[in-house]
């Protein structure tokens, strides 16, 4: 009886063998006409962050509003992005204001390669960019963003921002910043002076009231320089200062 049990076993494993083997070519054949790979579908999201919205007492030039905001759309990989930052004057006259559409992939774990294409309304006369660059985390959670342009009229220029998060408590976060720009040509219409054009470094003190609502305080100090300085100076205005700074972080 014993022995009658262990052939009836065998032979049901047998037919379940053959029966795989028959249907495994099959399936493999399917496999390869699928027009799309299994687990290939990817989460599309979005959020939009302004980091900055604030307004800044001057101690050696004028008053301004500041914005700088980007928003993406997309999966893990492939993303659409739109950036855009400027400044006001105390009268409410925008003073530089830019705008960027951009394509990013995702090029490893921290690090997105954008490119895409920039226009800039303000100052006057206006400009269309081309733009390529690299965001992401550097080690040590610095989170970097950096920049190249070429103009409709084939000048060049970059723009470097390094950031970084201190959290002192799990609200309250102390963030320095640095920006720099670049340009390699003269562009004297636009006040442009070639070499490094300004440098602006910054702290911020925010706190957390939720993840998306973050008002803050902080100061900047800004310095115009070489041929951009000069420019300024010429047209009475100041080439560097510090700056009193209140605003609020969104995120949503």
């Amino acid at each position: 009886m014993k022995t009658r049990s262990i052939l009836t076993a065998a032979a049901s494993l047998a037919v379940l063998a053959l029966g795989a083997l028959q249907t495994a070519p099959a399936q493999a054949q399917a496999m390869q006409h699928s027009t799309e790979p299994p687990f290939s579908h990817e989460i599309l999201t979005g959020a939009v962050l302004f980091e900055k919205l604030e307004y800044g007492w001057g101690l050696d030039g004028p008053n301004v509003g500041r914005w700088d905001g980007q928003a993406w759309y997309g999966g893990d990989v492939n993303r659409v992005w739109l950036k855009t930052e400027g400044e006001t004057a105390r009268n409410g006259r925008v003073e530089s204001a830019e705008i960027q559409l951009l394509y990013s992939r995702l090029l490893s774990y921290y690090w997105d390669f954008q490119a895409g294409v920039r226009y800039d309304i303000r100052p006057q006369p206006d400009r269309f960019y081309g733009v390529i660059g690299l965001q992401g985390l550097a080690p040590g959670m610095f989170e970097v963003d950096v920049q190249g342009f070429v103009s409709e009229r084939g000048d060049l220029s970059a723009r470097a921002e390094v950031s970084y998060d201190a959290y002192i408590t799990q609200r309250l976060v102390l963030q320095p910043n640095v920006e720099a720009n670049f340009a390699l040509q003269k562009v004297p219409e636009l006040d442009i002076g070639s070499g490094i054009n300004d440098v602006e470094a910054g702290l911020r003190l925010r706190y957390e009231f939720t993840r998306e609502v973050s008002p803050y305080i902080g100061v900047s100090y800004e310095r115009k320089l070489g041929d951009t300085a000069r420019y300024a100076r010429n047209e009475g205005e100041a080439v560097g200062g510090w700056t009193f700074l209140t605003g609020i972080r969104l995120f949503f």
